[in-house]
């Protein structure tokens, strides 16, 4: 197997400079237009016509980018691409935000945020950030470096489908069941990578096998695991009831500390970027050399 190192690194390291390249539409907005697109046509409450928008969703990403990949050879121009994948360091400035300004938290959770305490949104900031190491820097990193742009926008493809789709209420139980499930696949293995890559990066080894404890008493099979880890770390505890839709949903604890959260707690949960870019420009850098 041949790694994508060099065009990983570029992408990653563009990442970190400019983030999100602000007069260009993002991919993702392309794909969450098809998404609208798609249910406003389509829309059944069925999980047949679900399974027809994540393929035809993920067969128009691989085309185009079999026309990209036709075209555009160049390394370094294909790292610029694939930079738009990765949203490290955009998710670190949304998180970072809530440090001054708490009530952006409303656009970084699916929670109702109208109710929150100080302690809950700072919780929630870190949950979210946390579960979203995997979906928008370790999975796409993952897929980048292993299936090339393909493997990246497909991901990207897929988690965008369980973004808008994958919800368990009324409308979307049905019709966005199949993208969830290909979601849960999709992050099955990235999610576990962050989850020991936290750990790991906090220096703290023994809780790894408490992480995965903890994040088995999630309802997702993949979102518990980088909660818990980052808990532990930070010897916090994260979860508990939350209310969602107007409803409360009874959730476990994931840690073992304290469970009044502070802004302290979100400034230490967001080093781990620092760390993490350390560590993944060190060894993506070597694929200069190999």
């Amino acid at each position: 197997m041949i790694l994508n190192t060099k065009i990983t690194f570029i992408a990653y390291l563009t990442d970190m400079i400019f983030a999100e390249f602000k007069y260009i539409k993002h991919p993702v907005v392309f794909m969450g237009d098809y998404i609208k697109w798609f249910e406003k046509h389509f829309y059944q409450n069925n999980i047949k016509n679900g399974i027809y928008l994540t393929i035809s969703l993920i067969t128009i990403v691989f085309t185009l980018v079999y026309i990209l990949l036709s075209f555009i050879s160049n390394d370094y121009m294909l790292g610029l691409i694939a930079s738009t994948g990765i949203a490290s360091k955009m998710l670190y400035q949304s998180v970072n935000d809530i440090i001054l300004n708490p009530q952006n938290i409303k656009y970084l959770v699916s929670r109702d945020t109208q109710n929150l305490s100080q302690s809950d949104i700072n919780k929630a900031a870190i949950e979210t950030y946390a579960e979203n190491l995997s979906d928008a820097v370790i999975a796409p990193i993952f897929y980048l470096l292993i299936f090339g742009l393909y493997g990246l926008f497909i991901y990207k493809a897929i988690n965008t489908l369980d973004s808008m789709v994958g919800y368990r209420n009324n409308r979307y139980e049905k019709f966005g069941k199949f993208s969830a499930r290909v979601d849960d696949i999709a992050n099955f293995i990235p999610a576990r990578i962050t989850t020991i890559l936290i750990c790991i990066l906090y220096l703290d080894l023994k809780a790894i096998k408490k992480s995965f404890y903890y994040g088995k008493k999630h309802k997702s099979i993949n979102a518990g695991y980088p909660i818990s880890a980052m808990a532990l770390v930070l010897n916090i505890s994260l979860g508990g009831d939350t209310s969602y839709f107007g409803k409360i949903e009874n959730k476990p604890y994931f840690g073992e500390g304290r469970k009044d959260i502070t802004t302290t707690d979100i400034f230490q949960a967001l080093q781990f970027k620092r760390r993490f870019d350390i560590l993944i420009i060190s060894i993506l850098s070597l694929g200069f050399f190999i």
